[in-house]
């Protein structure tokens, strides 16, 4: 009889919460997941999952090493940078297999009218002039960067504001995605929307504004992802599941 290969994904979206399911499903295979813990209610695919901080690379070696990790998949959000330089650099501390599942950048297409921008605070620099009445869909973690402007803002998001928060002019909008298409055409409309501020996510929960806004010729500042490190990468769940049961059948 085999032994059972211990595998720690690390998650935070929905492609982490599949392939964490389909991964149960493998035979020699123990399941860990991880969350970071940013979302007060998030979607846990198992009981066992843990939730918060390792401690930085430290934290995250000590770990691997006391629950005997075989295998480490980053199936984290690709803004998530820092956790994903410091799974790297753990699970080459520690001398074991290390994927990262990265779903592919959103990329413009005909009738897209975006202004790249490399941060949240570039985003803001564009902003005047642009609209005054702008949907921000960055999250709650950077509001503060856009607070100073003197421009209306609808701002989605999960969670609020932590309560010491300086947040923009405008409205809070709590929701999760996916969203549907007929959902944000009428929230373009109804809040008389001008502009939008959205990080390049991916996937196909969010894109739905990306579609209204090309049909309703609204501009979208389209914040860059960060770096990502060095190592083995896949676009999908099922290329990550291919190499997964190359890695736990040796």
């Amino acid at each position: 009889m085999s032994q059972q290969k211990r595998v720690l994904i690390l998650g935070g979206t929905g492609d982490a919460t599949e392939l964490a399911v389909k991964t149960a499903e493998i035979s020699d295979v123990a399941i860990m997941t991880s969350l970071a813990g940013r979302t007060r209610q998030p979607i846990v695919p198992f009981k066992e999952t843990r939730i918060g901080g390792f401690g930085g690379v430290s934290g995250l070696v000590n770990y691997l090493k006391e629950q005997l990790i075989d295998v480490l998949i980053d199936a984290t959000h690709p803004f998530a940078a820092q956790i994903s330089f410091n799974a790297a650099i753990a699970a080459t501390a520690v001398n074991i297999p290390h994927l990262m599942l990265i779903r592919p950048a959103w990329k413009p297409v005909a009738g897209d009218v975006w202004l790249d921008v490399d941060n949240n605070a570039t985003a803001a620099a564009v902003l005047p002039g642009l609209a005054q009445r702008v949907f921000l869909t960055i999250g709650r973690q950077e509001l503060s960067t856009f607070a100073h402007l003197n421009i209306w803002f609808l701002m989605r998001m999960i969670d609020p504001p932590l309560p010491d928060t300086l947040v923009p002019p405008g409205e809070l909008l709590l929701d999760r995605g996916p969203f549907s298409l007929e959902n944000e055409r009428s929230l373009l409309q109804q809040y008389e929307i001008g502009a939008i501020v959205s990080k390049n996510s991916g996937g196909h929960a969010t894109y739905a504004k990306i579609i209204a806004a090309r049909e309703q010729k609204i501009p979208v500042v389209m914040v860059q992802r960060p770096p990502i490190p060095t190592g083995e990468k896949v676009a999908d769940v099922e290329s990550a599941l291919f190499w997964l049961r190359d890695k736990v059948s040796k």
